[in-house]
């Protein structure tokens, strides 16, 4: 028989450096086979995200995201997440999306930076205010020691919001903070970049993570032609967010300015101490497969 894993129970048992260390073991099985899919009805929209990965199972995470449900206080976005066995093709179990959600986007974006950025990054300024600030600042406060975090967020009343849950400061001018960061971590859903490479400072590590389509972009050209760029994964960003279809097409970047996935973790390495790391979080049906797998043990205990 299956088991139904809710947010509250599933989260008891996780950390986010265990997390990270089940995303690099994941990258040491073969490599994962994957596909999305996609209904419409008006602006309602069902998403099925679907990996498999010979020696640890199949993940299919299907998501709802219905733009009108805020006004009745429903969230936007709804789902489960089904993982089979991989020997006998079982449902193992179902597990709530929100969980697999969080714990993948910022779990991913933390191993990145653990490779990428500088060991003694103190200063952390996440960009963006909304759950996916909150689950980065959980991460990166588990990951480095003693940060300190600053938040900013085209609304002020959110970034307020923000630093009343956690433990940040807000901050306005947004090019003087990015100056002072270690570490830029940017979740917002913008089309236009707000991440202007101009800012950017020698010894910086750059997270992106809200771009998930074709028109959307945090960072603008100069961010990328100033950093050494790296994915999650080439298959799910490349030809698919425009963070980086954007500017390879229009030649701003070659393909060989991005440098490695986590299928070569050990390409994922910062080569000085002055240098200015760029990571693109894609969050692939892989890695929701690779995080349903370490939730399912944790809980098994």
């Amino acid at each position: 028989m299956s088991i139904q894993i809710g947010f509250d129970d599933g989260e008891k048992g996780l950390d986010w450096i265990g997390l990270t260390q089940a995303i690099e073991h994941g990258h040491t099985l073969p490599k994962a086979e994957i596909a999305d899919t996609f209904l419409y009805r008006g602006k309602d929209t069902l998403l099925n995200r679907s990996a498999w990965i010979d020696g640890l199972g199949i993940a299919v995470k299907c998501a709802t995201i219905f733009p009108n449900n805020p006004s009745n206080n429903i969230p936007m976005v709804n789902g489960a997440v089904s993982l089979f066995d991989d020997a006998n093709g079982q449902l193992e179990a179902i597990i709530d999306f929100h969980l697999i959600t969080k714990w993948k986007t910022a779990g991913d974006s933390l191993l990145g930076a653990l490779r990428l950025a500088r060991k003694d990054s103190r200063k952390v300024l996440i960009i963006g205010s909304g759950t996916v600030a909150r689950s980065l600042h959980d991460a990166y406060s588990a990951g480095f020691e003693n940060a300190e975090f600053s938040v900013w967020s085209r609304t002020r009343a959110n970034a307020e919001d923000f630093a009343q849950q956690r433990a940040a400061t807000v901050v306005d001018d947004l090019a003087s903070a990015v100056q002072q960061a270690d570490i830029i971590t940017c979740a917002t859903m913008s089309t236009d970049p707000v991440l202007r490479g101009e800012w950017l400072q020698a010894g910086q590590h750059v997270d992106l993570i809200g771009a998930y389509r074709p028109d959307m972009r945090e960072a603008d050209d100069e961010a990328l032609q100033r950093t050494r760029i790296f994915v999650d994964s080439f298959d799910t960003t490349i030809d698919h967010i425009g963070e980086l279809k954007a500017p390879l097409a229009s030649g701003a970047i070659g393909r060989d300015d991005v440098l490695g996935d986590f299928y070569g973790i050990d390409t994922l390495e910062r080569r000085s101490d002055d240098e200015i790391t760029l990571f693109k979080n894609g969050g692939g049906a892989h890695l929701d497969l690779m995080v349903s797998r370490y939730v399912l043990n944790r809980y098994k205990g």
